[in-house]
């Protein structure tokens, strides 16, 4: 499955914001994918990153999709923010519902990478950083969305967690922030289940992005690929369809849920 789908109108009538809406990178990301299609299933969207130009990039897709009836603003806008501040995420959340009326659904798709290191071997430095980025940005932008949805009487927010929190293999800062995100998850389903805000976890597997083809060979890829038991290889899009899947009305009792989109590779040991 792809982006490659008609329009169905899951979204009709809400109002989104997605973190990290630009891609790193030429390609398609997490959330970028997510936002378009998000875009294309009828909600209007806010396209939040630290670097404008990337969100800017995705609302020119939106765009070109025909997506933007009349002016681009009816639909989404971008939007510049440092979601590991609080006074950012604040001013998104306003900035929103200024613009759309009200906010519906929370995509947190925020988050970096490290590279292979133990307890041992982090700096301070570097594990206050993904902590940060990981799970900090969620917290912060929970925090202003949720008020927000309240008034409606209804939400649905989805944290982007990782595989590395279910099968750890050596990436132990990440994986932590990634488990954390989890737990996060759980305990804010629980919270605001009397709110009607369901809260769900998507833990992505290897799949390609602009994020991950940094420094990746062909012959990498391909290895990468035949990992997991359908043995082809995920993309962006197979993570946006299970937000768009989480955001609906379709997933009206689902709360609490963490949710592999991995190609089937959580249920086979790791290779040796």
């Amino acid at each position: 499955m792809s982006e490659a789908r008609g329009r169905q109108g899951r979204l009709d009538g809400m109002v989104a914001i997605v973190t990290g809406a630009g891609s790193s990178g030429p390609g398609i990301g997490n959330g970028r994918a997510t936002a378009v299609l998000f875009a294309r299933e009828g909600a209007r969207v806010a396209l939040v990153d630290n670097h404008l130009d990337r969100a800017q990039e995705t609302l020119e897709m939106i765009v070109k999709e025909g997506l933007a009836a009349g002016s681009a603003d009816d639909v989404a806008f971008a939007i510049e923010a440092d979601v590991t501040k609080d006074a950012d995420c604040k001013r998104v959340v306003e900035e929103t519902v200024r613009r759309f009326g009200r906010l519906d659904i929370l995509d947190n798709n925020v988050g970096i990478g490290m590279g292979s290191v133990s307890v041992v071997e982090v700096t301070e430095e570097n594990w206050d950083r993904v902590m940060t980025v990981n799970v900090k940005s969620m917290v912060l932008m929970s925090k202003h969305a949720i008020p927000a949805m309240r008034t409606n009487g209804a939400g649905a927010i989805i944290n982007i967690s990782s595989l590395s929190a279910l099968r750890p293999r050596g990436l132990t800062p990440y994986s932590t922030s990634k488990g954390a995100v989890i737990a996060l998850t759980k305990a804010m389903a629980v919270d605001h289940a009397k709110d009607n805000i369901r809260v769900n976890c998507i833990a992505p597997g290897p799949v390609y992005t602009p994020m991950v083809a940094r420094g990746m060979t062909e012959e990498l890829r391909a290895v990468r690929a035949k990992t997991a038991p359908l043995s082809f290889e995920g993309n962006a899009w197979d993570i946006a369809w299970a937000a768009v899947y989480l955001a609906s009305l379709e997933s009206r009792w689902v709360t609490g849920v963490v949710l592999p989109v991995d190609g089937g590779l959580s249920l086979v040991a790791p290779a040796r």
